[in-house]
């Protein structure tokens, strides 16, 4: 039967909580990607200190024991267009935040035009409007890999609305007769 599961959180909390400087950066990353709480953000940061933890790591062996495993990360990072073909480990310590979340379905969407505004394309995905290789897919925070990139449709017909509305036209006032 074995031992039950244990659960890992998948995110980490910033050791300075409240820094200002963090709080504002934080903020207008939340803001420029639609992220609907800090919690989303602190997931994209504890996936990118996994890559550089583990980039570290592989640095501090010897060639021989790195290779495979260097390569492993290269080839994953690479296949969602985080980093080039042909990149080093030294390249996955110069990573930021902003490279992990541009590769979320919410971004690709609005960088692909299928959406207006970032809320519309978090509307859209949550509502099922958005399918990833002919799959309706309902998170926002879902990686896209460079090879579904491509596939990236409207699930369901929908008409967008404009947000800027017609103009109105002023009827000519009417004059007064005594």
């Amino acid at each position: 039967m074995g031992d039950p599961r244990r659960f890992r959180n998948k995110t980490e909390r910033p050791k300075k909580l409240w820094d200002v400087d963090r709080l504002t950066q934080d903020k207008s990353l939340k803001v420029e990607y639609g992220l609907r709480n800090m919690r989303e953000l602190w997931r994209a940061t504890a996936e990118l200190k996994k890559y550089r933890r583990e980039a570290r790591r592989l640095l501090s062996l010897t060639v021989e024991q790195r290779r495979d495993d260097g390569v492993k990360i290269l080839r994953k990072l690479a296949k969602f267009g985080i980093l080039k073909e042909g990149s080093v480990l030294d390249d996955v310590l110069s990573l930021e935040v902003r490279s992990i979340l541009g590769r979320r379905l919410q971004t690709v969407v609005l960088r692909k035009g299928l959406a207006r505004s970032v809320s519309q394309s978090r509307q859209l995905i949550a509502h099922g409007f958005i399918s990833v290789n002919g799959n309706p897919v309902t998170r926002p925070g879902y990686l896209v890999n460079l090879a579904e990139e491509a596939t990236i449709l409207h699930a369901k017909p929908i008409e967008l609305e404009s947000k800027t509305p017609e103009p109105v036209t002023e009827a000519p006032a009417e004059q007064k007769v005594l």
